[in-house]
């Protein structure tokens, strides 16, 4: 191959999901409506945990936040997806593409694994340390485990993207995605990749496996914690506030490590396509319906938030007429 333009000029070509016109429809349906049950189901929990006083507690602040990521999650991929099938465009710009990999690969990516860090930790204090659960996890403490977490996210989130802008590309500016996946974009480089490959598995190290341990190390102390508790109705009500967090888990990182697999091992793109679907759009859909559903205290807020938007629709309804 040829050398193309150095780093910083051209576009990118994103192949996205297929050339069949009739697919392309029906896939602009289906992602449009998976984006907006996404938005809505994770804002209506942030209102609710906002406007219900009784949702003024450690594990909701954490859960607004997740909820805060999970839109910025789907929000930085889907609708340039949705352009690029309404329009009919596969162009994205270099400045476009180093946006994506920065906010959904690695901020929101990252701020997903701390968060679930520090609920995985709030869980081990209610669970093992119940009667000083408000005394350890007070407001303050509260307040600096959030802004660490987005804080690690942000400047984590620097060197895999800073690395690219030293890399210059081949003639051929495809990626077989539907967003700019680091692993794709390095696939088209002419330059040497060692210190990107190098950088990228010591940031997945640090800000994914470390958390991953630390999530373990939480729950191990939760389940011999458990395992004490006498009667079976107590490990049950013990063992059920943690099963929302337990589920989460399990899809982010069981999505994740296939996205992964899929990305390094010689799959078919229309597999690694799928994957990524599976992350980047049904997990962050499901967090939403799974604290939603399996939560009484957020069902009870939701049915406050959603009493209280009715009048108001029926009022501007009236105003209307």
């Amino acid at each position: 191959m040829e050398r193309g333009n150095q780093t910083g000029t051209g576009n990118f070509i994103l192949l996205g999901f297929t050339d069949d016109p009739d697919l392309q429809s029906l896939l602009f349906g289906l992602l449009l409506s998976m984006y907006l049950v996404t938005v809505l189901g994770n804002l209506l929990i942030i209102l609710a945990t906002i406007s219900d006083s009784c949702l003024h507690m450690p594990m909701y602040t954490f859960l607004s936040n997740l909820s805060l990521d999970d839109i910025g999650f789907t929000s930085t991929t889907i609708p340039k997806a949705l352009r690029n099938i309404q329009t009919q465009s596969r162009v994205i710009t270099f400045a476009g593409c180093i946006s994506q990999i920065y906010f959904f690969i690695v901020v929101f990516g990252c701020q997903d694994n701390m968060l679930l860090t520090v609920m995985a930790y709030d869980r081990f204090v209610a669970t093992c340390h119940p009667l000083h659960y408000m005394a350890i996890m007070n407001p303050r403490l509260c307040l600096i485990m959030t802004l660490r977490s987005w804080l690690i996210s942000v400047l984590g989130a620097l060197p895999e993207s800073m690395t690219i802008l030293r890399q210059s590309f081949c003639s051929n500016m495809e990626i077989p995605h539907f967003f700019c996946d680091l692993t794709h974009v390095l696939k088209l480089t002419c330059s040497d990749t060692l210190i990107n490959n190098i950088v990228m598995h010591s940031v997945t190290i640090v800000l994914s496996v470390f958390p991953l341990t630390g999530i373990l190390l939480s729950y191990s102390q939760i389940f011999s914690s458990i395992l004490t508790i006498s009667s079976d109705r107590g490990k049950y009500k013990a063992f059920s506030t943690c099963g929302s967090h337990l589920l989460v888990i399990s899809l982010f990182y069981g999505t994740g490590l296939a996205v992964k697999l899929s990305s390094v091992a010689t799959l078919p793109s229309r597999i690694s396509v799928i994957d990524s679907v599976m992350y980047t759009m049904v997990t962050p859909m499901l967090n939403a319906f799974i604290y939603s559903l399996r939560n009484r205290d957020i069902k009870v807020a939701l049915g406050r938030v959603l009493s209280k938007m009715v009048p108001l629709r029926e009022s501007m309804d009236a105003c209307l007429l």
